[in-house]
């Protein structure tokens, strides 16, 4: 009660009168006092919170701007603060990089649920070759008898036709298991091996999925805005969802070993506990989760 009051009164009387009275003291605006005094994610999330509750409905409508409006705002902006820009000279790129990166997670978002919502086609050509890759990657030397086969198990699939596993996350759990085992083919190969252990092994395919889940809910709840504003100077692409998601099973796997698990039974609860660790290091302003090898 008492906290929803405060809101209240901050946001409609205190952060007015404050505002104006840090300018008429500093001679700037809130903006250009914030790029006066923080760098990174920090700076990008208080500018964004900074157009989010503004009043000016320009300032407002900069957060949700396509990329090929930016420049047009960042003018816009500086007119309805009379900023002058030859006096201050860096207020214009500052204010580009950050509206890049405030609009384009919002885009990004976007882009990963449309994908997250295209089933898994088993008559789709694209598909099926996409699932053939999978099984080459990572498993070079074995060849597949066939498209429906108990072999899909050796790499972690739950049936003989792993289109079935695909329907939470559609067809980005198999694009995430692709890029993985893709672009980190070594440690795709030694995680893979890691996960047939007699004790503490797991359904390495099935266990991708639930990670390209885990990383999807992130990105939806804004948690990742911290390591996306200081990890990507401009648009975050699919291109860092896939890299974050590299990060997490390549993290999961040293986690899961370290845990020691008594049965795969437990997967849920150290599946959550991980994803804990994960929102805990995603909470500081200075976070870059980058997989490390």
């Amino acid at each position: 009660m008492f906290l929803s009051l405060w809101e209240f009164f901050y946001g409609h009387f205190f952060r007015f009168w404050m505002k104006w009275l840090l300018r008429q003291m500093t001679g700037k605006c809130e903006l250009q006092r914030i790029f006066d005094t923080y760098v990174g994610a920090q700076r990008t999330h208080r500018i964004e919170n900074s157009l989010t509750y503004s009043k000016n409905k320009i300032l407002q409508k900069a957060t949700q701007v396509v990329e090929s409006e930016v420049d047009k705002y960042v003018e816009d902006i500086m007119k309805e603060k009379n900023i002058n820009p030859e006096k201050d000279t860096s207020f214009k790129i500052c204010m580009k990089t950050c509206l890049l990166q405030i609009t384009g997670y919002k885009q990004l978002y976007l882009d990963v649920e449309d994908v997250r919502k295209r089933p898994y086609d088993s008559d789709n050509e694209q598909h099926e070759k996409l699932l053939l890759k999978l099984w080459n990657l990572l498993m070079p030397t074995v060849k597949l008898t066939a498209r429906i086969s108990k072999q899909w198990a050796d790499i972690g699939f739950q049936g003989d036709d792993p289109k079935t596993d695909f329907r939470g996350m559609g067809i980005l759990g198999l694009i995430n298991l692709v890029y993985f085992s893709e672009h980190y083919t070594r440690e795709a190969h030694q995680i893979l091996s890691r996960s047939n252990h007699p004790k503490l092994g797991y359904s390495y395919a099935i266990v991708g999925i639930n990670l390209t889940e885990m990383a999807y809910s992130l990105l939806k709840s804004e948690a990742l805005k911290f390591h996306l504003y200081n990890f990507v100077p401009g648009v975050p692409t699919m291109e860092h969802f896939h890299q974050f998601y590299c990060y997490l099973v390549y993290e999961f796997d040293k986690f899961w070993f370290e845990e020691e698990p008594e049965s795969i039974m437990y997967f849920n609860l150290y599946r959550e506990k991980f994803h804990e660790k994960i929102k805990g290091l995603l909470m500081d302003c200075n976070v870059a989760l980058t997989l490390k090898i």
